[in-house]
């Protein structure tokens, strides 16, 4: 059988990009290994980037009853628990990107998505389907999956995360960077007093985030710090035990939400260098694959469908040169993914500073008022195909890993 494209992977990026490639009138065929192609995790922030890709795809309707659109975003003190800054998400934020700012549960758009897709009749979703091979030549590529079964086309699509096979025949086998942040998230419901807002408690190498989802019904918590025990991942490190030590300090709010946060499960953070070549030939990588990202600026998921509606225009401009169409959307989008994943990890430095530096942290941030909205243009603005907008200035160490913004500032 012989797909026009084929994704591979089945997660808010790999479904949004079959859903914007069908918008274009373009059959796909996605591939997933898991059993059931459902979302994990739980909460999502959707930036008006973000937002806007969604509507171009034609999802927000699924999305109205599911979604809120908190008031504003607030940085607090972890230990005070006083206000340090805030960014005000009323008319005046919706009118300058054309967009509101959201929140969600990662399984609501990914099954708004689902729906999408099945509505249009030119989507073929199969679960159960890991690919094992990649092979290409002028003509197609070929990917062969562990239950033996092989499937040809015109272009592949590289969807499938933070340790994507595909990207491992592009680009080798480089591990993703391993970063000593240990998460910890949940939902539960959401308390009466819960402001209508996206919470973030930054401190000393921890930080804690609250914000409603599933229609204002939910809380997503995540309480997250640096472990500087064992090995990360290992069953000694990051454990609850160690958290509940970390966050023993805590203000009075941020202390009664972590009497309900799950400590069941915990994850590691990773990211990836900024990395040229996803697209060679007949593939193409995005979202985590092609740049995955920590989760300070909330973008992973954003950038993913900015990738997914830039390869659909990208396809449907070019449907008789895949190939040359594939170099013109990483073109397009690598300089801007590139940005956010820079820019992402320097954010991650400021929000867990403490003593002297979190206290100048504090008091410069704090004398931004909650609608000056120039230092997001350059991230919520639209731009076009031959212009990202400008990025601040970033200090040159960014470039080296591990990060070292706390101690140069020391």
């Amino acid at each position: 059988m012989h797909d026009r494209i084929l994704i591979v992977g089945g997660g808010i990026g790999g479904v949004a990009t079959a859903l914007a490639c069908a918008r274009k009138g373009i059959a796909v065929r996605v591939l997933e290994r898991a059993p059931v192609i459902a979302e994990v995790g739980a909460g999502l922030q959707v930036g008006p980037n973000a937002w806007r890709a969604l509507t171009s795809l034609g999802v927000i309707g699924r999305l109205e009853r599911s979604a809120v659109l908190p008031r504003r975003a607030v940085m607090l003190d972890v230990t005070t628990g006083e206000e340090i800054t805030s960014l005000d998400f009323g008319p005046g934020f919706v009118s300058r990107y054309g967009a509101p700012y959201a929140v969600m549960h990662r399984g609501d758009l990914l099954t708004a998505l689902i729906e999408e897709c099945k509505a249009t009749g030119l989507v073929t979703l199969e679960p159960a389907k890991e690919v094992v091979d990649l092979t290409q030549t002028a003509a197609a590529a070929t990917v062969r999956c562990a239950d033996g079964s092989t499937h040809r086309a015109a272009a592949v699509v590289g969807a499938d995360g933070l340790r994507s096979t595909v990207r491992r025949f592009l680009l080798g086998e480089e591990a993703p960077l391993v970063s000593r942040y240990v998460v910890y998230r949940g939902t539960i419901p959401r308390p009466a007093h819960a402001e209508d807002a996206v919470m973030l408690w930054v401190g000393d190498k921890i930080h804690y985030i609250q914000y409603p989802v599933r229609g204002g019904q939910v809380l997503n918590q995540v309480a997250s710090f640096a472990s500087d025990r064992g090995d990360p991942g290992a069953d000694d490190w990051g454990t609850p035990e160690e958290l509940a030590e970390r966050f023993a300090g805590v203000c009075e709010y941020v202390r009664d939400g972590m009497r309900s946060l799950d400590t069941a499960k915990r994850w590691l953070l990773h990211d990836r260098r900024p990395a040229a070549g996803w697209a060679q030939g007949r593939v193409v990588l995005l979202g985590d694959a092609a740049h995955p990202m920590q989760q300070y600026l909330a973008q992973g998921a954003c950038q993913a469908l900015e990738d997914a509606v830039a390869l659909g225009e990208a396809v449907a401009a070019s449907p008789d040169d895949l190939p040359g169409a594939l170099q013109k959307f990483e073109a397009v989008r690598y300089p801007r993914a590139a940005a956010v994943q820079q820019v992402t990890r320097y954010f991650g430095e400021i929000c867990h500073l403490g003593g002297v530096p979190g206290t100048l942290r504090n008091h410069v941030l704090g004398a931004r008022t909650a609608t000056d909205y120039g230092h997001v243009d350059w991230l919520y603005r639209a731009h076009s195909d031959d212009a990202v907008p400008a990025l601040p200035q970033l200090p040159a160490h960014l470039n080296l890993y591990p990060h070292e913004l706390a101690r140069e500032i020391r």
